[in-house]
């Protein structure tokens, strides 16, 4: 996760801003900046912890009346100075105009970039921020406001961006869409950040930006604007001054909340991966890749669902074996040991007892090499493994995991696309195309997101009843069995997940008109095979819920009700799938009363046996 955090007042704004930076710090980051306007703009930045920062600051007297800052994860380049935020685009003199920060990730940024080098701007970055503040300056005519505004609608991707200009001292405009932003509410100032939490002693008046939105926000006033250009009035929230890193408004529950990041923590995940480089995992990742004839992955719950699916993915993108094991089964079994195999442990946070476990064992037994896919950098799993990939989904509070199961599923995907291209099985082309679909999956879950009216409807007849089934085939099988997991964990029915095709061995007897029967059914393959499932439940009085791809030619009819996902997307098609399916169990949840962010019976990290 990267966050930022900007002000326009009266005072010198640095120690708020710094503050702001020093509670962003957990989400992690390897570079940190800030940029304020004082009869200019002036930035000081560092690829170091923010108390590095600080000391700069310190002996610089560093102070402005306006100013944004940011933490940042190595994106479209490394973690160096350059690439390091806040970001400037100079105006014809030379002089600094536009200063930026930027979370999320910009699919088009290339073709941009080309255009605006075209017109004589110069870049000092590799990254696709950059290519934000050059093309509000080339459209800057003297409202920042407006500049934005068109700038924003060239943009293809997830963003929150903070804006500041020379020209307008006392001003500063925000921009959203599928990364958080919030604006504060102060006495003669007034702020934005990515996280109410970077705000805490400063103001408690929080405004939840939503998706689309400008923000206008001067000393004593902010305006909202909706993506049409309309202004808006968006609720004011008061928020504890000592509020967590999870603020729940304007959401009912963390799930809830959690859910919507989405978009977000998977641009924050696939950051880097563009040129799907083994180094991403670690020091000697390409070496040790080169080496491996197989997969072992090793996970508990969800993640062991995440594991089943990347075993479709690496098997038909690398053509290696994987093996997928509960890690609390592995560990107490004497398992052949390939010590050319490579063990893949999954976690969100790394403290997973029986993966940790097993884990070690695995090294015992004699595999050499090991890669930990978690979400907590410091975690023992982390430490325990030769190579690591993290997932960025941030501080996940609800039981019933949403976005660290989404983002690992990104991660896993990212690994098999980079052993599949370091084994010379992608031409350039496919590359581009996967790595384009990549860039695209924020945009897209924040389609899926809109369909929420029509799954509260579904809810509301899912919560009277005990029993449910949940179908899916090949690389959608497992997200079946994510949403059956997702809605007996919160809800408390009962619900099982099958192959469709096993209907027919076992299954088939449960089904009545009181059994719904949920079915994930894109456009591949193996469509055809689906319908014949489904017309199974329906000759014996089932009643399906389909969650069917736009194209796949499957209609709501009696007895089949059907809500269509807007796009398909092939391999990513499993992210966007499990979406609809966390949003059935979260209403299904609420119709029915149940403590949805703390189930009965279950914690949220299992760090005993």
């Amino acid at each position: 996760m990267c966050g930022i955090v900007g002000a326009v007042t009266g005072r010198n704004i640095v120690p708020v801003l710094m503050q702001g930076l020093q509670r962003l710090e957990y989400r992690g980051y390897d570079s940190c900046g800030i940029a304020v306007h004082d009869q200019g703009l002036f930035r000081a930045r560092s690829i170091a912890r923010v108390s590095e920062l600080q000391a700069q600051i310190d002996a610089s007297g560093f102070a402005g009346n306006s100013g944004i800052a940011h933490t940042r994860w190595a994106t479209h380049g490394g973690p160096v100075i350059d690439n390091a935020h806040p970001h400037f685009s100079l105006d014809r003199q030379g002089d600094r105009r536009i200063a930026l920060v930027h979370n999320g990730i910009i699919e088009n940024y290339e073709l941009i970039r080309t255009e605006l080098k075209s017109l004589g701007y110069l870049f000092e970055s590799q990254t696709d921020t950059e290519v934000i503040a050059h093309l509000i300056n080339h459209l800057y005519d003297g409202d920042l406001l407006h500049a934005v505004e068109k700038a924003v609608k060239r943009l293809t991707g997830a963003f929150a961006i903070a804006v500041i200009c020379k020209s307008e001292p006392h001003r500063m405009v925000g921009a959203r869409l599928g990364c958080p932003l919030v604006a504060g509410l102060g006495h003669g100032e007034n702020f934005l950040a990515s996280d109410a939490m970077a705000l805490s002693g400063a103001t408690d008046q929080i405004i939840y930006l939503e998706e689309g939105d400008l923000v206008d926000v001067r000393q004593t006033s902010i305006r909202v604007v909706d993506r049409n250009g309309i202004s808006v009035n968006r609720k004011i929230d008061t928020v504890s001054a000592t509020a967590g890193p999870a603020e729940l408004a304007p959401f009912r529950h963390y799930m809830q909340k959690e859910i919507f990041e989405q978009p977000g923590v998977l641009a924050d995940t696939l950051i880097g991966s563009e040129n799907l480089d083994a180094g991403m995992f670690g020091a000697g990742a390409s070496e040790i890749f080169k080496q491996i004839n197989a997969i072992r992955i090793l996970a508990c719950g969800s993640s062991y669902y995440a594991g089943m699916t990347a075993k479709y993915w690496i098997e038909s993108l690398v053509g290696i074996p994987v093996s997928v094991e509960v890690a609390s089964e592995y560990r107490y079994r004497e398992p052949a040991v390939n010590p050319h195999a490579l063990v893949l442990a999954i976690s969100q946070s790394g403290e997973t007892a029986d993966t940790l476990a097993a884990l070690k064992y695995a090294h015992q037994l004699g595999h050499r090499h090991s890669l930990a896919i978690c979400n907590v950098g410091v975690s023992a799993l982390v430490r325990e493994a030769e190579l690591s990939f993290l997932t960025r989904a941030g501080i996940e509070i609800g039981v019933a995991s949403t976005k660290a199961f989404t983002t690992q599923l990104a991660a896993l995907l990212i690994l098999g696309l980079t052993l599949a291209k370091l084994r010379g099985h992608l031409t350039p082309e496919q590359q581009r195309l996967h790595v384009d679909a990549l860039r695209h999956l924020p945009a897209a879950i924040c389609r899926i997101l809109e369909l929420e009216p029509q799954i509260m409807a579904w809810a509301s007849l899912f919560a009277r009843k005990e029993n449910a089934l949940f179908l899916g085939r090949g690389l959608h099988y497992p997200i079946a069995l994510e949403g059956a997991l997702k809605l007996k964990e919160t809800s408390y029915i009962h619900a099982e997940a099958y192959p469709a095709g096993e209907l027919k061995h076992g299954p088939l007897a449960l089904v009545t008109e009181d059994m719904p029967v949920v079915t994930i059914a894109p456009n591949n393959s193996l469509l055809g095979k689906l319908k014949s499932n489904m017309q199974e439940v329906r000759a014996r009085g089932g009643q399906l819920y389909v969650f069917a791809d736009a194209d796949s030619m499957v209609a709501p009819s009696d007895g089949m009700h059907v809500i269509q996902l807007p796009e398909h997307h092939g391999l990513l098609s499993p992210i966007l799938h499990v979406v609809p399916l966390q949003l059935l169990a979260y209403h299904t949840a609420l119709a029915r009363g149940t403590d949805i962010d703390k189930p009965r019976n279950l914690a949220k990290s299992v760090t005993v046996e």
